[in-house]
């Protein structure tokens, strides 16, 4: 890919998208330029350790730019639009990963018929497993779409959505790896406290999740049929099984996932 792009944000977010795209060598390190506000040692670090450029004229940037990806805070995002705003064209594709704002707002507070695509990835993308949901604004076309796409496909899997469900992508799988982090936390803190080695409970547990992953994926069966497989009658996994039920574990997951929801939609407003 030949389009020269500018991060708005030095964010874990715009990092993780930065280490996939290098990674996947779709795009040469000269064709990607980041900024942020205030934290200059952030870009210096992100600098040396992806030898990218930066630029502070953000007039210069945005001229330079064909892709400019908003990674800024939610809070932030609308100060951040406006520095950028009078140097935006039409020509421009504007692809923001910032939670809960819609394309809708994005588009007024640019002001003109410039094309946005709105992703949530996650922070799995710095290893080429994202799984990012792609939707579209009013003004973008298909070729604005396949571009989003093609960048997003090399940090992980794409699927594209109404922006009506991009809050509750945000609750799944836009916060969810720290969801199965935290799950890890209190299996290694269980192995551990019962006398297991660090060492070994973090062998056991990291590719016990692994491989569930891989069998979710390489198969063809669903996470209820993968579960009854191994939940054998009286057996020690539906002992388990049984206490997570009890503790209404199905209904803490959704409360998890509604919150982070809610909060998505809070932050848009």
């Amino acid at each position: 890919m030949d389009k020269n792009l500018a991060f708005i944000g030095a964010g874990s977010m715009a990092e993780a998208i930065i280490s996939g795209l290098i990674e996947s060598t779709i795009i040469d390190k000269q064709h990607i330029m980041i900024t942020n506000r205030t934290n200059h040692q952030r870009i210096t670090d992100l600098k040396q350790k992806y030898r990218i450029d930066s630029m502070r004229d953000k007039q210069q940037l945005i001229e330079w730019s064909d892709v400019i990806v908003l990674a800024t805070k939610p809070c932030d995002m609308k100060e951040a639009l406006a520095s950028i705003q009078p140097y935006i064209e039409e020509r421009h594709l504007i692809v923001s990963v910032t939670a809960g704002i819609s394309t809708e707002k994005i588009e007024q507070w640019i002001g003109i018929s410039t094309p946005v695509v709105r992703a949530m990835p996650n922070t799995s993308a710095s290893i080429g497993f994202s799984a990012t949901a792609l939707c579209t604004g009013t003004h973008a076309l298909e070729e604005h779409m396949r571009i989003a796409k093609e960048l997003f496909d090399t940090i992980g899997t794409t699927v594209q959505v109404e922006e009506k469900e991009m809050h509750l992508v945000t609750g799944i799988s836009g916060s969810g790896p720290a969801y199965i982090y935290y799950l890890v936390e209190a299996m290694e803190q269980t192995a551990i406290e019962s006398g297991m080695s660090p060492e070994t409970a973090k062998q056991l547990i990291h590719q016990t999740v692994l491989g569930a992953g891989n069998m979710l994926r390489e198969t063809n069966e669903t996470a209820a049929e993968l579960r009854k497989k191994i939940t054998s009658p009286a057996g020690t996994t539906e002992a388990g099984i049984q206490t997570l039920a009890q503790q209404n574990f199905q209904q803490v997951i959704s409360k998890c996932i509604y919150a982070a929801r809610d909060r998505s939609i809070e932050l848009g407003e």
